[in-house]
């Protein structure tokens, strides 16, 4: 089976400034892979050294048996990318960029075409495709890009944040897209929406803090925390006895208790009698990475800096 291979993979900027440290995992290149990470997590990095466009300090790591670094030119055959900081060219139409694109990648005129009315249709960007890039929206913007990689005939596809910017509407438009595309090709993306990462993801991997903290399917993932129940109450609730678990305030103030299946039986049971207001469920992935690292990724949004020799970190 194919598979993306890392062995103690690591990046440091500068001599000193480590964007990824030891990351080793295998995961099948087939379907989503997404990846999860709060800002100055290492994600950014991570995929620009996979997608060829930077080399790493030490380790290596392959996308079906071919090496990053020693085979980077057979590997860019079959990669296309839109970076995070990626940006339309101003003067040019979605069109015309999608068009460019694909004969840059080697298609003669009439097949460029063709592929890049479809890409731009399958986005819904065909009334866009003669407006010239500096007169769309941002989230326009993002999609004219993905329109360009999707209309390749890469096999495998990074996507850095691919869906900031646009509404949910057009999010979850963009997901049907990929979940289509993904039944043929190897799509790695990073996000900042957690409940994008849930609902894509065959293989989800979490970093933190330049390290590999979990990979696997959701579920799988999922079983190896420790408390599988959150309980929750509105702000300014008086907080019940907690014989087992975890109690957290968010920022609004509503209350979590992170617990397991017996306990969190026993606070609601506790609750109800007592008539207060609360909510039970499984926990989501906001609290599994919350459990893993220690830390919400809710709100974030990571954006590259310059590194010291002239790359960029994340």
């Amino acid at each position: 089976m194919d598979q993306l291979v890392t062995e103690k993979l690591s990046k440091t900027y500068g001599g000193s400034s480590m964007a990824l440290q030891d990351v080793s995992f295998s995961a099948p290149s087939s379907g989503i892979l997404a990846l999860i990470g709060r800002n100055g997590a290492g994600k950014t990095t991570l995929v620009r050294i996979l997608a060829t466009e930077l080399a790493p300090t030490s380790g290596s790591a392959s996308i079906n048996g071919i090496d990053v670094v020693r085979e980077d030119k057979r590997l860019r055959e079959r990669i296309a990318i839109v970076p995070q900081e990626a940006r339309t060219i101003s003067w040019m139409t979605p069109k015309q960029s999608t068009l460019t694109y694909l004969m840059w990648r080697g298609f003669e005129y009439s097949e460029a075409k063709k592929r890049a009315e479809e890409s731009l249709a399958r986005l819904k960007l065909d009334k866009y495709a003669d407006t010239l890039n500096r007169k769309l929206s941002g989230g326009t913007k993002r999609k004219a890009l993905a329109a360009m990689v999707l209309a390749s005939e890469a096999d495998i596809i990074f996507l850095d944040e691919p869906t900031t910017g646009l509404d949910p509407i057009s999010r979850r438009d963009f997901w049907e897209i990929l979940r289509e595309l993904a039944k043929d090709r190897f799509i790695f993306l990073t996000t900042h929406y957690l409940e994008e990462a849930e609902q894509l993801a065959d293989t989800l991997a979490v970093l933190g803090g330049g390290r590999l903290v979990a990979v696997g399917t959701v579920p799988s993932i999922r079983g190896r925390i420790r408390y599988q129940y959150s309980v929750n109450l509105p702000a300014g609730s008086p907080v019940p006895e907690v014989a087992q678990g975890e109690v957290t305030t968010g920022k609004n103030g509503e209350i979590q208790i992170l617990t397991n299946e017996d306990e969190a039986f026993a606070i609601s049971k506790r609750l109800s009698v007592a008539g207060s207001r609360f909510s039970i469920r499984p926990v989501s992935l906001d609290d599994i990475f919350f459990q893993l690292v220690g830390e919400s990724t809710q709100g974030e949004h990571e954006v590259p800096t310059p590194g010291a020799d002239g790359g960029w970190s994340a």
